[in-house]
């Protein structure tokens, strides 16, 4: 594999070797292949590790998802450099969703599409009844479950905890959510916390916690100082 910025920088070149083999020695000497081959491998080792450092992110979506908290978790993440997917729960070909207050977002693809990827870091908005909608999503559910058993992120803000992960048991004690009664009553000793880490569970309360959440989202998959960096460019205190 060579890297677009290697093609560039070889096509840059004033003799192109591959076509003026002879020419090429005479300028530059036959030792100069070994050095070209050595940088291609280098920068093709480059590239290859910016590759696998990137994330992947999935946010599952539904008619009347919260769009404040939907649109802080993409744009954040996508800061830090995640590729982040947006995924319909909806039935049918329409990946346009409705959300909570009215507006319309249009989805990447759909859950079931999705699902047959794997996933770093899968974070759910709330709103009402979107969270039903994630709740009722059968797909949705699995996928949750294997991030759990594999331990790898997964994260819920708003009405999601208790109406996703603690109706489906992927929730434990001290967590979060939206703070209404009725959604707080189905947490075992809920935190008064912003914003939640416990091992690969990461819970938040709403709109106005939703930058905290998606900033320490980030930090989980980059690095505290990426996320302190992000914040910084975004003018939120930390």
């Amino acid at each position: 594999f060579i890297g677009k910025s290697v093609v560039k920088s070889f096509q840059l070149s004033p003799i192109l070797y591959k076509h003026q083999p002879i020419a090429y020695d005479s300028i530059w000497g036959g030792s100069c292949h070994n050095c070209i081959v050595s940088c291609l491998r280098i920068s093709s080792t480059s590239s290859s590790s910016t590759m696998e450092r990137k994330k992947r992110v999935l946010v599952p979506i539904g008619e009347s998802s919260e769009e404040i908290e939907t649109s802080c978790i993409t744009d954040t993440l996508t800061r830090f450099g995640a590729e982040v997917v947006v995924a319909s729960v909806m039935a049918g070909e329409d990946l346009v969703c409705t959300m909570s207050r009215g507006l319309k977002f249009v989805a990447d693809t759909s859950i079931d599409e999705a699902a047959k990827e794997e996933w770093d870091l899968i974070a759910l908005p709330g709103g009402m009844p979107g969270a039903e909608h994630l709740r009722d999503c059968d797909i949705l559910i699995e996928m949750l479950k294997k991030q759990k058993e594999n331990e790898k992120l997964y994260a819920a803000i708003c009405a999601a905890p208790s109406v996703v992960l603690a109706s489906k048991g992927l929730l434990g004690d001290k967590a979060t959510c939206y703070p209404a009664p009725a959604l707080r009553a189905s947490l075992l000793d809920p935190s008064e916390e912003d914003v939640v880490v416990q091992n690969n569970l990461i819970t938040s309360q709403g709109p106005g916690t939703s930058l905290k959440f998606a900033l320490m989202l980030g930090e989980l998959l980059y690095g505290k100082q990426k996320a302190d960096d992000i914040a910084k460019e975004m003018l939120v205190t930390r």
